[in-house]
């Protein structure tokens, strides 16, 4: 039974490779990837140390609004999150209800392996942060232009293939997008900010 179960991983990957080789990605063309890649993640296991993958934050749930501390309005310093993640993963912060389209307020790639957890300000420790859109390598609190009503902030942790490498040169809305269709699993914790 287990050889069975290998031999149809084994040949899941192989076709998996396959696909990947030929420029399939369910359905889309796909543009060639920049030869220069950066390294993101670390050699990790192959079954999940145990639990699902989850983010929350002791500051606001799901839904609720941001305290203004965690905004420009306040000391705009990255809420303290809690999070677990099997097989390590990449966050992204961003703000679909922006004035021109899509802002990501911060992303931090590497991030290890199992459960995490963040104070007041603090960024992911293992994690690497990657240029938002501003491009600054940090958290940018959320800022909206008044008159534009209510904004939604998703902080998505996502899952990664163990060998995942982000194209170098990414920053911002790019990143967030290369990181979100390359990974496998995610969880969203969503807050609210008005303008």
């Amino acid at each position: 039974m287990n050889r069975t179960l290998a031999r149809i991983a084994v040949a899941g990957a192989g076709l998996a490779l396959v696909a990947a080789q030929a420029g399939y990605a369910g359905g889309r063309t796909t543009a060639p990837l920049a030869t220069k890649m950066t390294p993101v993640a670390r050699t990790l296991p192959a079954a999940p140390a145990g639990g699902p993958l989850t983010i929350n934050s002791p500051a606001f749930g799901n839904g609720a609004p941001i305290p203004a501390q965690y905004t420009c309005k306040g000391a705009g310093i990255s809420p303290p999150l809690t999070w677990s993640a099997p097989l390590g993963a990449a966050l992204v912060v961003d703000d679909p209800d922006a004035v021109n389209g899509v802002f990501v307020h911060w992303i931090v790639v590497g991030i290890p392996p199992g459960a995490g957890s963040t104070a007041d300000g603090q960024s992911p420790a293992g994690g690497i942060a990657l240029p938002n859109t501003a491009g600054d390598p940090a958290y940018k609190g959320p800022c909206p232009p008044a008159g534009t009503g209510t904004h939604h902030y998703r902080f998505t942790l996502y899952q990664l293939p163990n060998d995942y490498q982000l194209p170098s040169g990414l920053a911002g809305v790019q990143a967030a997008q290369a990181i979100g269709a390359a990974a496998n699993a995610q969880a969203q914790l969503t807050g609210t900010f008005g303008g």
